[in-house]
Order: structure tokens, then C-alpha cells, then sequence
């Protein structure tokens, strides 16, 4: 299942975006931005955006009947799954979204449901710290440059990531 790309230069979150798209009548696609002013992490903390890191969001509707709990452990074990592909360092979930390297946060994962059209959407935020993190107090974090030998590029991640859901979109459904 092909995703559509929505490329912007600066959005307030890639979610609300991806958001707006299914209230337009989109079946899925996936928002990507250089910049969010108003990032969105758990619990209505805030994602700290640096340009040149990455920012996207994935949606699509989904048909099972998957727990919250499920919907996560999916998610983060595909972008792990993508991240491997850069580093030899171990990579860890921190539950319930986050992805670690060397017990340092490099990623962020946000999900959120909606129902429109008498359908249920997912829709996947995706924060993902390439070349610079921000200094969150007693939460170590870094970025994924700093964990490899070749510079991980933003379009080449955007591309595996893309690659990954569109295999394996068949597990939410």
C-alpha cells in the first residue's frame, strides 16, 4: 500500500496536520516537515524540533480491533527495525514510545486514533533526532549521527521508514 508525501516547511505538529487530511476525506498518505513549531510527545508534552532532525507522521485507517498497547509495540519495533540499518549499538524500546540508543533517547513515537467517516484512523508521529537533541533534565538524549559512521540523511530515512509501513501496514489491518 502505496502512501502519498506531504512535504511542508513548517507545520505546528505533523499529527495535527495529518489530522486535518483525514478530515478532508485522505485515506492515508504521510506529512513530513523541516519544522514544528508546536511538536506534540506523551502525556501533552511538548517535542522539541531542531531543523535538520526528523519530523513525520504517518496515516492510514485500520480495521482490526488492535489495543493501544499493541498499536505501540508494532510502531516502535518498526522503527527500530529502520534504525538498525544505521548503527551497530544496541537498540532499546523504552516503553511505552521511545527508542534508545546507548540508554539515550534518539526517538519519539506518538500515535493517536480518530473516527471519520465511519472509519477508525491511526495516525503515527514520528520524532526522530538525526544530527541534534535537545537537553531534557534527569532524560539522557542524542541524536543518531553521533551513533554512526556514514551521516544518516533525513530522505534516506524518510524512504526506509516510508519502505517499512507500506510492507507491513497489513499487521494494523
Amino acid at each position: 500500500m502505496k502512501f502519498k508525501k506531504f512535504y511542508y516547511k513548517k507545520v505546528n505538529s505533523t499529527n495535527d496536520t495529518a489530522l486535518k487530511h483525514i478530515s478532508k476525506g485522505l485515506e492515508r498518505g504521510i506529512i513530513i516537515a523541516d519544522y514544528q513549531n508546536k511538536g506534540k510527545g506523551q502525556r501533552g508534552k511538548n517535542w522539541i524540533s531542531f531543523k535538520g532532525n526528523l519530523f513525520m507522521s504517518l496515516f492510514f485507517q485500520i480495521e482490526k480491533k488492535l489495543s493501544l498497547k499493541k498499536i505501540t509495540k508494532l510502531n516502535t519495533l518498526i522503527i527500530k527495525e529502520c534504525l538498525k540499518k544505521f548503527t551497530t549499538y544496541k537498540i532499546k524500546i523504552k516503553l511505552p514510545n521511545d527508542i534508545l540508543i546507548n540508554n539515550q533517547k534518539v526517538c519519539g513515537i506518538l500515535q493517536e486514533t480518530i473516527f471519520a467517516r465511519h472509519k477508525k484512523f491511526l495516525v503515527v508521529g514520528i520524532g526522530i533526532n538525526i544530527n541534534k537533541s535537545p537537553k531534557i533534565k534527569n532524560y539522557p538524549t542524542n541524536f543518531i549521527n553521533f551513533f554512526t559512521k556514514k551521516n544518516v540523511k533525513r530522505l534516506d530515512l524518510i524512504k526506509i521508514i516510508s519502505n517499512v509501513y507500506e510492507k507491513k501496514i497489513v499487521k494494523f489491518n
